[in-house]
């Protein structure tokens, strides 16, 4: 199995991210060969008027939604960690949505079977689409150091400013 630190995810910078939805679009159009965001595997989501973020799949360890389905329609890959939905067992019940800790999960409005991001067989098209390149696909380790640098930058900055009195 792949370690945590070495699967890969979508993951989102919401200083960049404008709310345009376009990773919406590019991923329905891939997977339902429809643009309509409903039935994407990412979502934007409004934080306040001035700050959008996308929200996908974080391929969790022991995943949550995974442990909650009763009828074990979600696995979870050794490979990728990517969860898959066998949408033969799948009820629509919901128990893994409620599970997910980041909302990635959705019910399919048509199949009314889950649904959640399968990154695209690692090409995701969110990434590949975002105008604003504010989606990035990563490990959580290049995530991490990512999010170190931009801390210390900011205290470089605050250490540069003179005080006021």
């Amino acid at each position: 199995m792949a370690s945590i630190h070495a699967r890969k995810f979508v993951s989102a910078d919401p200083d960049k991210c404008v709310g345009c939805c376009v990773c919406e679009y590019a991923c329905s159009y891939e997977k339902e060969k429809t643009f309509n965001p409903v039935k994407s595997r990412i979502r934007v989501v409004r934080l306040d008027s001035l700050i959008d973020m996308s929200i996908t799949c974080r391929l969790c360890e022991n995943a949550p939604c995974v442990t909650a389905c009763p009828r074990d329609a979600l696995t979870q890959s050794e490979e990728n960690g990517v969860i898959m939905v066998d949408e033969d067992k799948c009820n629509g019940c919901g128990w893994c949505i409620e599970a997910c800790d980041y909302g990635a999960i959705m019910l399919h409005p048509d199949k009314k079977v889950v649904f959640v991001c399968d990154l695209c067989d690692g090409n995701p098209k969110c990434v590949e689409w975002c105008p604003e390149e504010a989606l990035d696909f990563v490990t959580a380790d290049v995530l991490a150091q990512k999010a170190r640098i931009s801390a210390v930058k900011k205290l470089f900055q605050e250490a540069l400013r003179p005080e006021t009195s």
